[in-house]
């Protein structure tokens, strides 16, 4: 009897650690629009993404036009883990404003995507939360070397952070990460204030790059 109640106990000090540990990873304002602490920017590298990419997404990003990094979002963040979705259904985006971004942002899917699922919990409204978007986008210095590559790049993560880092003044190492698959570079991530300057970011929004050395493939038509 006493094998058994003991075996109860530390079984119900596991559980009850498991539902604490769902609730720390959850913010108490989850997806309550407008309330978030901060900002991560993804840069993705699009010669990687169309590498990969299939279907509708290929064929609005990967046509001739010579692209680099370009923004895959502008994402708030809590301090552990990040809302989505704030709104449902979301308020609509509307076409000349989708089109006003696809300098940056080069397919319309991912312009009402990342409205949907990120820009609804900004707490803007679809103009004002682009134009964020826009000045985050413009705040950051792409390393000349990334510019415009016209032939596959060897680097490692450490070497695209210090790049990022020597080309914007006030960034940090905490300030940055790297996301890549097995075997190229996928994304570069910075984490901006709410006011849009560097800061350093959480551990939730942190995505070790657990490769040693990446291949960035190059600029298409370059």
């Amino acid at each position: 009897m006493a094998l058994f109640v003991g075996t109860r106990a530390l079984f119900s000090v596991a559980v009850l650690g498991m539902m604490m540990g769902v609730a720390d990873a959850q913010d108490r304002r989850q997806n309550a629009a407008g309330q978030f602490d901060y900002y991560v920017l993804a840069l993705s590298w699009s010669p990687s993404f169309c590498e990969t990419a299939t279907g509708n997404a290929r064929r609005q990003q990967c046509g001739a036009r010579p692209f680099s990094f370009v923004v895959h979002g502008l994402w708030p963040q809590y301090e552990r883990g990040f809302p989505e979705s704030c709104l449902v259904p979301p308020p609509r985006l509307e076409r000349n404003i989708m089109r006003s971004m696809l300098d940056l942002m080069p397919a319309p899917g991912l312009v009402y995507h990342e409205w949907d699922q990120h820009g609804t919990c900004s707490g803007l409204q679809p103009r004002e939360y682009f134009d964020v978007v826009r000045r985050a986008r413009e705040k950051v210095e792409i390393p000349e070397q990334y510019s415009n590559p016209t032939a596959p790049l060897s680097v490692t993560p450490g070497q695209v952070i210090d790049a990022f880092i020597s080309a914007n003044d006030g960034l940090s190492p905490q300030g940055i990460t790297v996301d890549c698959d097995r075997r190229r570079l996928r994304e570069v991530r910075i984490c901006f204030t709410r006011d849009l300057k560097f800061r350093d970011c959480s551990r939730s929004a942190e995505r070790a790059c657990r490769s040693e050395r990446l291949i960035m493939p190059p600029v298409r038509g370059g």
